[in-house]
């Protein structure tokens, strides 16, 4: 089966950017250098410093994320991932979409998506329950559920 062909994307017009596309093409560039940093020292500590994939449970998330280090580093990731993709996405938009109203309506979702995900992102990383009663301790960290005085 062929690959689907895809339209040919929109001509560039010769036009000055204005400060805000100047800023987000900024942002694009800088936030890119950052992710990677962000994202390889998450790795390394998540993979190398300790056993691996076998140590990543339930248990290892509630002793990272008792850290408001580890919280907010893995706040900043979610949030400039998500700004960075949908930056990148609006424009493969405005490349490839062909009518203004298309456009703004496309760009909207996009908005909408990043927003509702960055949302209920911070909700989670912030509202995380170590220590939910009722459940097996076997899968949770025992030494911090005990130091809050959960277990």
């Amino acid at each position: 089966m062929a690959a689907p062909e895809l339209a040919q994307p929109l001509p560039r017009t010769r036009k000055r950017l204005t400060p805000a596309l100047r800023w987000w093409w900024i942002f694009q560039r800088v936030s890119g250098v950052v992710l990677v940093a962000l994202i390889f020292t998450h790795l390394f500590y998540n993979l190398v410093l300790g056993d691996g994939v076998s140590q990543i449970d339930f248990g290892f998330v509630a002793g990272k994320w008792a850290s408001p280090v580890w919280q907010w580093w893995d706040f900043t990731m979610l949030v400039l991932a998500m700004l960075h993709g949908m930056n990148g996405m609006s424009y493969l938009i405005s490349d490839y979409a062909r009518t203004k109203r298309s456009r703004t309506t496309l760009n909207a979702l996009l908005g909408a998506a990043t927003a509702i995900i960055i949302v209920l992102g911070t909700l989670v990383i912030f509202t995380f329950d170590p220590c939910p009663s009722g459940a097996d301790p076997q899968n949770l960290n025992v030494p911090l559920c005990q130091e809050l005085g959960k277990l």
